[in-house]
This record gives C-alpha cells, sequence and structure tokens, in this order.
C-alpha cells in the first residue's frame, strides 16, 4: 500500500482546456487520486463548447449557456490553475515553459489546445482577417460588430467567411440569422448586409456526402449568401473609401488567384486547421501540419510521458478529421490512461468510430443529419435533438451543490 502512493506522488500537468481536458478534469474530480498534484494551464477562465458556438453566434443561446467554467471545474477537480499560454516545453528536464509565470514541472503531460485555421501562407491574412480559433478572440470582434451594427443599422456592410467545410458554412448562416435579426429589429432592409463565403474546392463541406454538399448549397444560395466556390483566396488588404460625410472607413479587399476581387469590412477566416508553432520546437514528433503524432494510448509517438488528445493530436494509425466530436470522445480513454499512467499500470488502446452522426445546423433553428450515406432535410426536430444532446453535455459541467452524485456518468 505505502508502495502505491509512492508511486501516485508526481505532477500531472494539464495543457489547454480544451473538450477532452474538460472530461478528464470532470472525472478526477469524481474519482481522485491521492498523492498527484494536478495542475491545468490555459490562457482563459472559461472554454467554449464547439457543439454551441454556431447557436451563440445566431444568437440562440448566451455566453454562460456555451462556456464551461474552468474555474470551477478546477476547483471541483482540486487542481491548480494557471490563466497564461504555454510558449514552450524542455522535455529533457520535464518542464512546461509559459508566457508570464514561472516554469512548472510535470511527471505526466497532457496536451489539448486545439487548433488555429492557417492563414499564414495567404498574404494579408494574419494581419487583416479575423480567426475562427482561438473562439475567445473571434467572439471579441463579433461582439464589436454586433455592436457596430446595432449602433448604426441604416449603414451598409458586407461581410465575408473564408473556407466552405462545416465551420464556414454553419458561421456564415448563424451570422447572418444574428444581423438580419437586429436588422429587422430596426427596420431596416435586409438587403443592408451582404455575405460573402469563398470555397477553394467546387464543392461545399468536402469532406461529407454530396448529398450534404447540395443541400447546404441550395440552403446558402436561397438565403442569398454570395457563394464563390473554386476560388483561392491569395490576398487580403486593406483599402479606404470615402462616405458621404467625408469621413474615411477601413474595408479590406479579398483578392482569388482567378483575378476574383471582392470588398468587405469584416473577413473571417475559418480555412484549414493548424498547429501553433511552438510545437514544432519541442522536440515532440509531429505530422506536416505540426500537429502531435500519438499513438493508440494517445501517448506521444516519441516521448511516452506525454499525451494529447483534441484537434492538436494525429493518431498515428487512427487519422481523423479535426472535428469536436472526436475530442469529446477521447476525454474517457484520456483520463483512463493517465491514471493507468501515474498507478504505473498498462496503458489501453483506444479507436475512434470511422463514421458519425452530424448533426449541422443552418441557421435558422433547423438541422441536417447526416452519417455516411444517410442524409435528411433540415428539420426543427433534428435542431430540437441537437440542443438536447448539446445542452445534456454542457451539464455535465454545472456545479451546483450534490452535482457529485448528479453527475456521475
Amino acid at each position: 500500500m505505502q508502495k502505491k502512493i509512492q508511486l501516485i506522488n508526481q505532477n500531472l500537468v494539464l495543457i489547454g482546456g480544451g473538450h477532452s481536458h474538460a472530461i478528464v478534469l470532470k472525472k478526477f474530480g469524481m474519482n481522485p487520486l491521492p498523492g498527484v498534484n494536478l495542475t491545468l494551464i490555459t490562457p482563459a477562465s472559461d472554454t467554449p463548447y464547439s457543439g454551441m458556438l454556431p447557436g451563440h453566434i445566431a444568437g440562440f443561446y448566451r455566453h454562460n449557456e456555451c462556456h464551461i467554467d474552468l474555474r470551477k471545474l478546477a476547483n471541483f477537480a482540486q487542481s491548480q490553475l494557471y490563466i497564461d499560454r504555454a510558449v514552450g516545453l524542455d522535455l529533457n528536464n520535464h518542464k512546461v515553459i509559459c508566457a508570464n509565470r514561472a516554469t512548472v514541472d510535470f511527471d505526466i503531460l497532457s496536451i489539448d489546445i486545439g487548433s488555429t485555421p492557417a492563414t499564414i501562407s495567404v498574404l494579408g491574412a494574419t494581419e487583416y482577417a479575423i480567426a475562427a480559433k482561438p473562439v475567445p478572440k473571434l467572439l471579441q470582434y463579433w461582439y464589436q460588430l454586433l455592436e457596430s451594427v446595432a449602433k448604426n443599422p441604416q449603414k451598409f456592410i458586407s461581410i465575408a467567411i473564408v473556407g466552405g467545410g462545416a465551420g464556414g458554412v454553419e458561421l456564415a448562416l448563424s451570422m447572418q440569422t444574428h444581423l438580419h435579426e437586429i436588422l429587422q429589429q430596426n427596420q431596416q432592409p435586409i438587403q443592408n448586409l451582404e455575405v460573402h463565403l469563398f470555397q477553394r474546392h467546387e464543392t461545399l463541406l468536402p469532406n461529407y456526402h454530396h448529398s450534404v454538399q447540395h443541400q447546404f448549397q441550395q440552403i446558402l444560395r436561397k438565403r442569398g449568401i454570395n457563394l464563390h466556390l473554386g476560388e483561392n483566396v491569395c490576398q487580403v488588404a486593406p483599402q479606404y473609401s470615402i462616405l458621404a460625410n467625408r469621413e474615411t472607413e477601413e474595408i479590406f479587399e479579398v483578392k482569388c488567384e482567378s483575378g476574383l476581387l471582392v470588398e468587405c469590412h469584416k473577413i473571417f477566416w475559418v480555412t484549414q486547421a493548424s498547429a501553433p508553432q511552438w510545437l514544432k520546437t519541442t522536440g515532440l514528433a509531429t505530422d506536416d501540419q505540426g500537429f502531435i503524432l500519438v499513438e493508440d494510448t494517445l501517448q506521444s509517438q516519441t516521448h511516452p510521458e506525454v499525451f494529447a488528445a483534441g484537434d492538436i493530436a494525429t493518431m498515428v494509425n487512427h487519422p481523423r478529421p479535426k472535428a469536436g466530436v472526436f475530442a469529446v470522445r477521447q476525454g474517457q480513454p484520456l483520463f483512463e490512461n493517465l491514471q493507468r499512467a501515474l498507478l504505473g499500470q498498462p496503458l489501453k488502446s483506444y479507436k475512434p468510430q470511422q463514421q458519425y452522426l452530424s448533426l449541422i445546423g443552418t441557421g435558422d433553428k433547423r438541422a441536417i443529419a447526416s452519417k455516411g450515406a444517410f442524409t435528411t432535410p433540415p428539420h426543427q426536430l433534428l435542431w430540437c435533438w441537437k440542443d438536447w444532446i448539446d445542452r445534456r453535455f454542457m451539464q455535465r459541467f454545472r456545479f451546483e451543490e450534490g452535482m457529485r452524485e448528479a453527475n456521475r456518468y
């Protein structure tokens, strides 16, 4: 018994407050290991749930309904919480290098920091476009835009979304819904808003069945969203226009390889995911996009004391799309293997499902269901089902009296 206590007198450090780590923290709160010093390092005190983010953008959910309070979660897990950014690793000495505080020692490390859209290769995109991730920065710009439109609803505004995957399509529809609502509340024509969606492929949602692609193309066109399919954005540049009152306003020019030029007031970037640059300097094995390569146990391919999950990880034997459903499913096996690593026990292999049900919102409290070749038309009942699933997930992280029993699952 004494030997066991000595085995687990270790430091477990979690970098990032993503979906997998939220579940890990919840599980540690329910099943604590004596002698484990748990630490969470994350740049924000709350973390968004990706399943409800489009609904929040559309105005269907309040901020607290779709964000997990990491302070309360860390307290529940009896974890130390550092609000900071990890910027490097000293793997030889088992230390996490942070932006604003001293290094943090670890025996076992887990990384779940998500991903960001790849903007570096497009001239001007990093400077002038608004990346969809990290989400807190996206929401900061989105709230400012909502406030600006509410103050000047009579003013014409044009927005662009670059990226026609599921994230870009949902963002375009959700943004249009909320901005149309503001215009209608102020008795202004919805024509005051123009929405452009750029997609480098000839089809939307390239990872989905053609029936899903066709339906969303019809929905977007019916909603009056300007589709630019097969258009590869190659440059974003600032321009200025003179208003009637002789004031100047900054607008941005989106330039495509075909020569197409479109002027917009705001550009939101939702393209292929990429990893933060600092990971490449750590010595961890990564794929071509910089994501951490992990085995079936979710351990690093090169450093067994390091685990990774969610978007930041690529499973060597089971590569999957960067989607929130996989991050959520990885939470339980990650927790089990972290506990086993701390106890010195053999780890378990995990194989993610190949096909999964997608419920994709259409921005109007309807959703399309898709799994493989199976696809449904958009329907309110499917949105109600999606809403129930999402609220049920978030209920796991409501911290009221007696929650240990209520949330045991």
